[in-house]
């Protein structure tokens, strides 16, 4: 079973296999036959469209990060090839396959049972998240039980910071009942929530680094597609900074200069459509939601709202976004020029650079597009993550040559940076692989603790984080940013 599962995903893709489970989905929730077909068409052209981007993109900025790293003539071991072949090994494995299958049917009871509002289902390629730990957990212990019990538990904490964050990334990026649920871009709302009052103190709440701001002040230079030139040109000038005198160099900088520009005018285009595949069901959510509530309950604050649920939609919704994109283009010559100064780190950030704009999207939400925290608190997080990333090196290049791909010719250590240098995944991942039964039930305790305090004292959490973001100067509404 588990294998014909996977021989169906791998003939498929992401591109057919999560349509029609958003067609599922949209009917289950009632929608009108013709609008589920339209939300699973437009989920296949923004994947497709997505996919396009990305793969046409990849090696351009490959090319051009490798040469930032050498004209610095520094190596790191561990080189970072991308997510893809960690996603091939989570597939590959008897622990992955395993909660492929089975994970699904958890989502949905633990929200049947009202443990999570988020409903994590209709969001089912991101599993793959949580069956890369397990597939390292097992490459390690050979434990297939506790290898399973850390992708679940995973899951479990997923759901949870995706809850506490709903509110605030609905708001922001303009998709009603909405919220991402991917295990290897939510951990940033720690950081978010934890450092804020930092930011604040140190006066960044009150700097205007917005797209509205920039396009207002500065007029065309303020465009994404004018600030895509100016970063292309930044980038493409460090990478060939030894070979200025060339004409080939300044025709690789210019070509660069405009593949950057283009992708942060197209992408934004293609975020809207993939939009349209979750907006119907989002909005069939809360009609169905204010039927049921009845014109006396109208007037009560959504945020008060005790039977307020999510849909789990795809980090792709929010990449294109003015702000996001911006911040996650700005960080990616920050995190390599962090890579060569850090002490004791081994990774060296490439391919998955370009994963930047989905792994900030949290912390865009949660500041409201502040783009001078979204860097600070990217710079403060992926560091931390670039030690994890190479503490776990050796047992990432093992798991994915024992049930993925290939090692790339010339490569000693790999690993995905979008996946792998994640702080909090790696603090988990290390109390499971420690056995110790004590450290592993101090994690399920503090969950439930974690659970409860977010039952009982919701809208509280959620009051508290608006009035934290609206701290930030410079927004002017989640509707103008997502259709910018």
């Amino acid at each position: 079973m588990l294998e014909t599962v996977n021989q169906i995903f791998q003939t498929f893709g992401a591109s057919v296999v999560v349509p029609i489970m958003i067609f599922i989905v949209a009917l289950c929730l009632r929608v009108k036959p013709k609008t589920a077909m339209m939300s699973a068409f437009y989920a296949g052209v923004g994947l497709t469209g997505f996919t396009w981007i990305i793969q046409a993109f990849t090696p351009v900025v490959t090319k051009v990060i490798k040469q930032m790293v050498n004209n610095t003539g520094i190596k790191l071991p561990v080189v970072d090839i991308g997510w893809q072949a960690g996603s091939l090994a989570s597939f590959g494995s008897p622990v992955g396959l395993t909660f492929f299958v089975f994970g699904l049917i958890v989502e949905l009871l633990l929200f049947a049972l009202g443990i999570t509002k988020v409903f994590m289902a209709s969001n089912l390629w991101n599993n793959f998240g949580f069956m890369i730990w397990g597939t390292l957990c097992y490459y390690v212990t050979h434990n297939f039980a506790l290898s399973l019990g850390l992708s679940f538990f995973m899951l479990f904490y997923t759901l949870l910071l995706a809850e506490v964050q709903a509110d605030r990334w609905s708001d922001y990026y303009g998709v009603k009942n909405a919220t991402v649920s991917s295990l290897h871009n939510i951990e940033q709302v720690v950081p978010a929530i934890l450092l804020d009052p930092l930011w604040n103190l140190l006066g960044f709440n009150k700097v205007k680094m917005t797209p509205q701001y920039f396009k207002k002040k500065l007029g065309v230079f303020g465009e994404p597609t004018t600030l895509g030139i100016i970063l292309g040109l930044i980038i493409g000038i460090i990478a060939n900074i030894t070979n200025l005198a060339s004409l080939k160099a300044w025709g690789q900088i210019l070509t660069f200069t405009i593949e950057l520009s283009a992708v942060m005018t197209i992408f934004p285009l293609v975020t809207n459509v993939f939009s349209k595949a979750f907006a119907p069901l989002a909005d069939e959510i809360d009609q169905n939601h204010k039927k049921k509530a009845g014109e006396e309950d109208a007037s009560v604050d959504e945020i008060d709202d005790k039977k307020r649920w999510f849909l789990g939609v795809d980090d792709g919704v929010g990449y294109g976004e003015p702000a996001t994109i911006i911040s996650g283009v700005i960080l990616i010559p920050i995190m390599v020029l962090i890579a060569f100064l850090l002490p004791g780190n081994k990774t060296l950030p490439i391919v998955d650079l370009i994963s930047l704009p989905f792994m900030v999207e949290s912390i865009v939400a949660i500041t409201r597009g502040n783009i001078l925290k979204v860097i600070a608190n990217g710079i403060v997080w992926f560091s931390l993550g670039l030690y994890a990333s190479s503490w776990l090196g050796d047992i990432y290049t093992g798991a994915v040559s024992q049930y993925g791909a290939a090692i790339p010719a010339g490569v000693v250590l790999i690993t995905s940076f979008n996946l792998m240098a994640r702080p909090l995944n790696a603090l988990i991942f290390a109390a499971f692989i420690s056995k110790n039964p004590f450290i592993i039930g101090a994690c399920v305790v503090v969950y439930l603790i974690l659970l409860f305090l977010l039952r009982k004292y919701r809208s509280q959490i959620w009051r508290y984080l608006r009035k934290m973001s609206e701290k930030n100067a410079g927004y002017a509404g989640s509707d103008e940013k997502i259709t910018y």
